[in-house]
């Protein structure tokens, strides 16, 4: 390959999928959550509304450690939030990241009191009494906080995917699916994460219920997402050929289609249907086949070309 042609992509190793995916599950603990309480089901889905929430900045922080370890010029990196370019996307998703922070403390303050009542009363404010009027003060603007809370999360959801659907070099990014699909994507496994946590059996079947749905609209991304490049120019048609016949059809059909969602949505059909099936076992696989996914994603764009060498 003649390098000051087509430039070799091939530089992102295990940090960037980390990271999407990390941003992705933060990005759906954050929308389900403020859904959650906007619909005043904080009681009945105490783990969605209350207690899963204080899991997503740290999460977030994971991955944007992981994101920095990626960087090659990391000194260079709080450059990204000195200034603010209209037409990049990730000039955006550094402000929606900056944005994310104070704005989901605000809210995870507002529910701490319903998800971690012993902590709250008998820690917290047996050493900070001053903490209550912080709380009422912010629960007086809970719900424009919660929607702001859910179009952060919709926002960061997207951007994952649209990050890898602005670099028009690789074919196999080309299309404007991979947001809405990385956003479900992320849906899904917060989901998932809230059926492996939660203990309530109402909470668990909802979200079972739930995450079927994601997992069978990502089904239907995903085919469209095949049916776009197969149904484009040759290149876009030769990009596809990566995971339909190609090197990475085993990984995607096995581990991304088959254990990441057709088997954990299979699962989740019997148990909602009455049969007993270990609960950990779908949501675990979804959170895997989540990751899996972003590693297939990254890696099958880095290897598709415009120049067919």
């Amino acid at each position: 390959m003649n390098h000051l042609i087509d430039p070799t992509l091939h530089i992102w190793g295990w940090e960037i999928p980390v990271y999407l995916f990390l941003g992705g599950l933060v990005a759906g603990i954050v929308a389900l959550s403020a859904i959650v309480v906007l619909l005043g089901k904080e009681k009945k889905m105490s783990v969605a509304a209350s207690k899963i929430p204080v899991l997503a900045p740290i999460v977030l922080s994971i991955g944007m450690l992981a994101l920095f370890l990626d960087l090659e010029h990391k000194i260079r990196v709080y450059q990204l939030y000195l200034t603010f370019k209209p037409t990049s996307p990730m000039s955006w998703g550094s402000w929606i990241l900056v944005l994310f922070y104070p704005f989901n403390l605000f809210f995870i303050i507002i529910q701490l009191k319903n998800g971690f009542p012993k902590f709250y009363n008998e820690i917290l404010l047996k050493r900070i009494p001053q903490f209550d009027k912080v709380t009422d003060f912010l629960s007086k603007f809970s719900q424009p906080i919660t929607y702001i809370n859910l179009f952060l999360g919709i926002a960061i959801g997207i951007y994952t995917g649209i990050l890898l659907g602005t670099f028009s070099a690789r074919p196999f990014w080309n299309s404007a699916i991979l947001g809405p699909l990385f956003l479900v994507s992320g849906l899904s496994a917060a989901a998932a994460l809230i059926v492996l946590l939660s203990k309530k059996k109402e909470e668990i079947k909802l979200f079972q219920k739930v995450d079927l749905g994601f997992i069978l609209v990502e089904l239907l991304f995903l085919a469209l997402l095949i049916i776009e490049l197969a149904t484009g120019p040759a290149i876009t048609k030769q990009a596809v050929q990566l995971i339909m016949g190609g090197q990475l059809t085993a990984f995607f059909w096995v581990f991304v289609m088959g254990i990441g969602l057709i088997i954990p949505g299979l699962l989740e059909l019997y148990e909602i249907n009455g049969k007993h099936i270990p609960a950990a076992i779908s949501p675990v696989l979804v959170l895997i086949g989540g990751l899996l996914l972003r590693f297939l994603m990254v890696e099958a764009g880095q290897i598709s070309t415009w120049i067919p060498y």
